[in-house]
């Protein structure tokens, strides 16, 4: 059962466990979605991990993040062109998806998933532009790209394909309280209730 509460908790305070860990570009904190996202899931007692710290290009991951990760149940990656320009967020993504098997949740914000999947497109330009700073780190690169790989292949929302964002938003709510009660229930299912409502 979800937990009660907020937690928009620095990254230096790790303590409690988490019943969702948000990833999201640091520059698509100023989107709206995300704030909409974080208030809908804490509303409904959803304990939420978001880290709010705008953190340096190139600066490493925390072990803080790490633990937050580590303690929460699922995870919730938004990604968006602005990701694959984040060497901290392809860190992220890389231990969520070496870590959290079946419990890793994408939303494919204003970008394609094949394109993700693939690196192409924008998405794929992006990458491509951080790749050459890490050139003398291949290894990275190349965990980042099977990350990357990974997410886009995972059954996730497309915001494309809803009208209003609203609706995108109920429906992964939805999602993540029928997962922290045990119901059992693709995607697919999810998305036809949340339509019918």
């Amino acid at each position: 059962m979800a937990s009660s509460g907020i937690s928009s908790a620095p990254a230096s305070s790790v303590a409690d466990r988490y019943d969702v860990f948000l990833s999201f570009q640091g520059e698509d904190a100023q989107n709206q979605f995300i704030s909409h996202l974080y208030m809908a899931l804490a509303e409904k007692g959803i304990k939420t991990f978001k880290d709010d710290k705008m953190l340096d290009k190139g600066a490493a991951i925390s072990p803080a993040l790490f633990e937050a990760i580590g303690k929460s149940r699922f995870c919730i990656v938004v990604i968006s062109k602005g990701y694959a320009s984040s060497p901290w967020c392809l860190d992220e993504l890389k231990k969520i998806t070496d870590t959290k098997t079946g419990t890793v949740f994408p939303v494919f914000y204003n970008i394609d998933p094949y394109e993700v999947r693939k690196q192409t497109g924008s998405f794929g330009k992006a990458f491509s532009e951080l790749e050459k700073n890490f050139y003398g780190d291949m290894e990275k690169v190349q965990g980042w790209r099977s990350a990357l790989t990974n997410v886009g292949n995972m059954s996730g929302w497309v915001a494309a394909n809803y009208r209003d964002e609203a609706l995108l938003v109920d429906d992964i709510v939805l999602h993540i309280l029928k997962k922290l009660n045990g119901i059992e229930g693709g995607l697919d299912s999810c998305a036809k209730e949340v339509d019918n409502q």
